[in-house]
């Protein structure tokens, strides 16, 4: 057979397969209604191998791709029969409520909270997310979050990811135990100069301070300077203000030009980043669940059952809606024996049928979920 003969077979075959499957799915709604009546759990383990069996026996050939298919079928079953079983939920009602009741305008002030003190990056980010915030600062990320849940201050403004050096992994720590919702997200341009005082030359530095994150990002730059001690600092700006107060004229700050000018330093050495395409991203978070218009991106954390396929089915459901997944993290669960928790970010808006209905479903089959926001990024 030629091509077009062989493609209008095919044809002919998937129009009666979906015929069967309709049927099947009219079943499994039968089963759950069966199950909603009995009281009996939605899944049936059991029940699943003694399929997989039977089918994947059918044909040597065709073994793993037949167990690949119906392992992909009890999940959409499942999927069609928690829709049964449950209806809407309250958390469904309460993403939509909070989409009706926020605010339609994203505000340009508030108390803001950022971690470091004057000059810092996340000041740097704060002041484009908020060009009439009020800023408070705080120690560590930490209490930044508190700041935030307790009311004390509207938002906060915390590191999430570097372009070059990957994730901030405290603040992902951090978000695995603390209560907040992501209302803003923002890429800034990061361009680390070398500061020191005036006089001071790159042949007299015998120790250089920054942030771990500036320093792994300035990594090529040190490596030229083998004999150079360098110091961790809580941020960048605190380094710059260090520098600034100290007798010492031999020590010098990985920082921003922004530093050089509020703290008096001269520049030694401009563009030693690794990289000319150095961003950090930042996240604006809040106590409440905010959902300005034109929200685009979605972040949520959630548990993959801890078995084969846990995260692949997790990983299809994306796929079926034709959603972009622009990240996925996993960092361990503490006390846990080797369990992870997945964290998300998806091009979509909750006002999508369809994203609403896969976050609800995440949210009942999960033993451990988040939504963090929908939000906008610039």
């Amino acid at each position: 057979m030629d091509l077009d003969k062989i493609r209008m077979e095919i044809d002919d075959i998937d129009d009666k397969i979906f015929e069967l499957y309709e049927q099947r799915m009219k079943l499994s709604a039968e089963v759950a209604e069966q199950k909603k009546e009995n009281k009996l759990a939605l899944v049936n383990k059991s029940r699943e191998r003694e399929i997989l069996s039977r089918m994947s026996s059918k044909s040597e050939e065709l073994k793993t791709y037949t167990r690949m298919l119906y392992n992909t079928l009890f999940s959409v079953s499942k999927s069609y029969q928690r829709s049964k079983l449950y209806g809407e939920s309250d958390y469904r009602k309460k993403l939509a409520e909070a989409v009706n009741n926020s605010p339609r305008v994203f505000p340009n002030s508030g108390i803001i909270a950022v971690q470091g003190t004057e000059g810092a990056y996340s000041q740097q980010a704060c002041d484009k997310i908020f060009p009439m915030g009020d800023i408070m600062y705080f120690k560590t990320f930490g209490h930044v979050f508190d700041a935030v849940n307790k009311g004390l201050c509207d938002f906060g403004i915390l590191p999430i990811e570097n372009s070059s050096n990957g994730s901030v992994k405290e603040v992902y720590d951090l978000m695995l135990e603390k209560n907040f919702y992501i209302v803003r997200s923002y890429k800034l341009f990061i361009k680390h100069v070398l500061l020191a005082k005036e006089g001071t030359a790159m042949g007299n530095i015998t120790e250089i301070v920054s942030h771990p994150q500036a320093l792994e990002q300035c990594s090529e730059f040190l490596k030229e300077y083998p004999n150079i001690k360098t110091t961790y600092f809580s941020n960048t700006a605190a380094a710059a203000k260090y520098i600034a107060e100290s007798d010492r004229d031999d020590i010098a700050a990985i920082s921003s030009k922004y530093c050089a000018e509020l703290y008096g330093l001269n520049v030694v050495k401009e563009n030693i980043q690794n990289s000319e395409n150095n961003y950090t991203r930042f996240i604006c978070i809040a106590k409440d669940m905010l959902l300005y218009p034109g929200s685009s991106k979605v972040s949520l954390m959630l548990t993959a059952p801890h078995e084969p396929g846990g995260l692949y089915h997790i990983m299809a459901k994306f796929a079926a809606l034709g959603l972009n997944i622009t990240k996925l993290e996993s960092r361990p669960i503490s006390g846990t024996d080797f369990e992870f928790m997945f964290y998300f970010d998806f091009e979509g808006s909750i006002e999508s049928e369809g994203v609403l209905e896969l976050i609800d479903e995440f949210h009942r089959s999960s033993d451990r979920f988040a939504f963090l926001g929908n939000y906008q990024e610039y």
